[in-house]
């Protein structure tokens, strides 16, 4: 999403920061927080109390590189192994944090993916 200036990005990390105000991990309900880029999809589980990042899943790791990852179906597999790691550190419940992207396509793909995993939100 980007304006004629071409300012979307900034556009983006203001929509953040004003969801962030709301949206806190804790140890109980930690955060799920998504980055988006134009290649790749970014999922972390995090509790915002300690600052430590409990689990995560990417693109970007060799298991998921060869697959295409700058797709729906990327999101999905990323969504996937990201909750099955959470319930494996015994994380049932989360926030999502969308990073201030839009909630659809791949964002909206790997949360519901997440969902379908057991990751409760």
């Amino acid at each position: 999403m980007s304006n004629k200036n071409g300012n979307g990005h900034a556009l983006r990390i203001k929509r953040h920061k004003r969801v962030r105000r709301i949206v806190v991990g804790t140890p109980e309900r930690p955060r799920l927080a998504v980055y988006r880029s134009n290649r790749h999809i970014i999922a972390q589980v995090v509790d915002d109390s300690t600052g430590v990042t409990i689990t995560a899943a990417s693109t970007m790791e060799t298991a998921l590189k060869g697959l295409g990852t700058g797709n729906s179906t990327a999101a999905i597999k990323v969504g996937e192994l990201v909750a099955e790691r959470a319930v494996e550190k015994g994380i049932k419940a989360v926030v999502f944090d969308r990073g201030g992207f839009q909630y659809h396509g791949r964002v909206a793909a790997l949360a519901d993916a997440a969902r379908n995993k057991g990751l409760e939100f």
